[in-house]
């Protein structure tokens, strides 16, 4: 499954947050659910415009994130 397919960014939705093409489902909003324990047939069922996909795209679009993601690490001088 690719992602991008159900993944998108939109400047007038959600001020661009990524969110599921056709809805105004953030991705994060999604991850906050599962982080909450929310089982994913709890989601489709208070989501009913869900489908399981959408929900593996969220986790695929973070995972793709987390793993492309840098840090820098910065050191401040003290006086």
């Amino acid at each position: 499954m690719n992602w991008r397919e159900r993944i998108v960014i939109d400047p007038s939705v959600l001020t661009g947050k990524p969110i599921i093409k056709g809805t105004r489902l953030a991705v994060e909003f999604i991850i906050d659910l599962l982080a909450h324990d929310w089982t994913e047939s709890e989601i489709l069922r208070s989501y009913p415009g869900l489908a399981h996909e959408d929900i593996q795209a969220c986790l695929m679009y973070v995972s793709d994130l987390l793993r492309t993601e840098r840090f820098i690490l910065l050191r401040f001088l003290r006086k």
